[in-house]
């Protein structure tokens, strides 16, 4: 018999997050502040949540993860199951490659964000917050945050991107249900918003002009607390728990990948299934690639200036150096909105410089992608996020691609949420009756 599922006990699961900034090549370049006047490292000290603050410029290679933590997150279902693609080979005619993919989309509220939303809201709790603020685009970040907030009874206040807000009512009732008061951005509640409103009543939003809104909102009161989703160094380290359990799997089945792939908007996904064996790959000169994979919507990687910029759009974060399209830029909509972010996390950005990742980006009608979606979902049985939908396409065309040269690839990809509120996007996409 043919085992797919390949798991770990919960013995097993790492008891520490990695933090990849001492192993880099060459140091991360650091934050800047803008010459107006306002210091920005003041203000981030004044609204994130001072642990996160502190992680964020540890060199400590090895962070641990709290009892308190390890418990909920053992609750949520870690360590989460590692799969072998066969029947999708089968489909693909695969002879040379090999798929494997971990199941992040196993997490209460359907993706990967729980991992960093539950750290972030634990130790908002220590510091005695009473409310934690964010921004959302696709909706899952503002999801894991709700049920995370809720969980240690913490209020939570959502800006969510317009134009996603008005389609995907199912996860924003989601997130009422957590007890989040969830507002569409553009808003009224803050400077920033009515600026944008001004110009524009039906304004779409944006992922830079929610986390304005969000960062504003927070500064109001000294019992909130700004919570990111993405990009920050805080946030990647602990989506790290994802690729350590990934080596740890494969292991068990002796053997490795040697292409990783995932989809990227600000880079948390990617940066939690591929920092761990970037390390690998760095000490212990393991050949593994790397694979981004984005919409034409914000090719930040592909498109974008390794410079500094503003992570939002009101410029009230430090400048970071960033593969940017912008502050300012104007993203298409699409279905994925978690692709649609105009810059790449400062850790993923200095990987890319130095030649560690590669990246692709797929057009803005999305067809293809949900048709790969569809494929996997015949094969594996798995509704996957508009996002991943990306990642799929990418590995179906790297498989194909290897297979054609007669190349052996045993391929991994992580797949970061799930679909079943993105229902609507596939039947538009794939024109279902």
């Amino acid at each position: 018999m043919k085992v797919s599922q390949i798991n770990l006990s919960i013995d097993e699961i790492p008891k520490n997050w990695y933090n990849i900034i001492p192993d880099l090549p060459e140091p991360l370049p650091p934050p800047k502040d803008y010459n107006d006047g306002m210091s920005r490292m003041e203000f981030l000290n004044k609204v994130l949540i001072k642990e996160c603050l502190s992680q964020e410029f540890s060199e400590q290679r090895w962070i641990n993860i709290p009892n308190e933590l390890m418990e909920i997150y053992i609750h949520i279902g870690r360590p989460r199951p590692l799969y072998r693609a066969y029947r999708l080979e089968n489909k693909l005619r695969l002879k040379k490659v090999k798929i494997f993919y971990k199941r992040e989309d196993l997490s209460p509220t359907g993706s990967h964000k729980i991992n960093t939303a539950l750290a972030q809201a634990y130790f908002a709790m220590k510091q005695g917050i009473e409310e934690l603020v964010t921004e959302t685009g696709a909706g899952q970040w503002g999801s894991a945050l709700s049920f995370a907030a809720n969980l240690f009874n913490l209020k939570s206040t959502v800006f969510w991107v317009r134009n996603v807000y008005n389609w995907k009512y199912q996860r924003r009732t989601l997130m009422k249900l957590y007890g989040a008061n969830v507002h569409a951005s553009p808003s009224n509640l803050t400077n920033v918003g009515k600026e944008y409103l001004k110009k524009d009543p039906e304004h779409p939003g944006s992922l830079a002009i929610a986390i304005s809104e969000g960062l504003e909102y927070a500064s109001k009161n000294e019992k909130r607390a700004y919570s990111l989703g993405s990009v920050l160094n805080h946030v990647l380290l602990h989506q790290t728990i994802i690729g350590l359990e990934t080596i740890e799997q494969f292991k068990k089945i002796d053997t490795q990948p040697n292409l990783i792939i995932s989809c990227l908007g600000g880079g948390s996904n990617f940066g939690g299934i591929s920092l761990p064996f970037i390390r690998e790959r760095i000490n212990k000169h393991r050949d593994i690639e790397f694979l981004a994979v984005q919409s034409e919507a914000s090719p930040n990687l592909v498109k974008g200036i390794y410079d500094y910029d503003f992570g939002d759009a009101a410029e009230m974060t430090p400048l970071l150096k960033m593969y940017t399209l912008g502050h300012k830029y104007e993203a298409k909509e699409i279905k994925g909105d978690g692709l649609r972010y105009h810059a790449a996390a400062p850790i993923i950005s200095l990987l890319r410089h130095l030649g560690f990742i590669k990246a692709i980006y797929y057009p803005l009608d999305e067809k293809a992608v949900f048709e790969a979606a569809k494929t996997f979902l015949e094969t594996e049985g798995w509704l996957v996020a508009a996002e991943s939908a990306y990642a799929i396409k990418g590995c179906i065309d790297e498989a194909l691609k290897y297979e054609k040269m007669g190349e052996e690839k045993v391929i991994l990809v992580n797949i970061s949420g799930h679909g079943f509120l993105d229902l609507d996007a596939y039947k538009e996409k794939l024109r279902i009756n």
